[in-house]
């Protein structure tokens, strides 16, 4: 099982939202100075319950494994993971690890960071492509998918590990048969890593998530 979301925050009404989350959520909220960050704190936090809800979970306990990966303690056999950018946030549930990550597709990214972090070829496709910066958020998001899987994180280099993007988009030297997937969401890139083929990310309406 697996499934993977998005939504745009731009609109979320953070009184309507406030009230729905948990208080250790409340406290993240209140952090943030600004209300893009304060929108996307919670909006991930709605889309997660959304869709553990979907699946006949209630009451989830979230607890950080020691690199920072969240998981729920008293369900564990159901996996998650959550990632934002801009105004838009994403989710995917599984009941295998998972991992995702959505990114503004910016046009104006350096791409030197790709040629200093990037596996060596991964570079070079990227840089032979026809639109380059969008190449680039196409490897960033699949690259930071499997880093979030791991558990690992940026604990693991990004030029440790290799993206081959051919008709079918894999690990390089794979022990795990592990399966990519790659959207287009408006001006975003979006990635996910897991044990499932997945053919498509569903888009909630912020309205859908209160």
């Amino acid at each position: 099982m697996i499934k993977l979301a998005y939504t745009n925050v731009e609109n979320l009404d953070l009184k309507k939202g406030y009230v729905l989350v948990s208080q250790n959520r409340k406290e993240k909220i209140d952090f943030y100075k600004f209300d893009r960050d304060k929108k996307l704190s919670c909006g991930v936090y709605l889309l997660l319950m959304k869709l553990l809800d979907e699946e006949g979970i209630t009451k989830p306990i979230i607890k950080t494994e020691k690199y920072g990966k969240a998981y729920i303690s008293n369900f564990e056999d159901i996996h998650f993971n959550v990632s934002h950018s801009n105004n838009m946030i994403s989710c995917a549930i599984s009941d295998r690890p998972v991992g995702t990550d959505i990114e503004y597709n910016d046009p104006q990214i350096d791409l030197n960071i790709a040629k200093q972090y990037f596996f060596n070829s991964e570079y070079e496709n990227i840089m032979k492509s026809p639109n380059p910066p969008d190449e680039f958020f196409s490897y960033w998001v699949l690259k930071e998918s499997y880093m979030k899987y791991t558990g690992l994180g940026f604990n693991l280099s990004l030029n440790s590990f290799e993206i081959l993007k051919g008709k079918e988009i894999k690990l390089k030297n794979d022990r795990n048969n592990l399966k990519f997937g790659l959207f287009d969401i408006e001006e975003y890139k979006l990635g996910i890593a897991g044990h499932y083929t997945i053919k498509n990310a569903v888009n909630y309406n912020i309205n859908d998530l209160y």
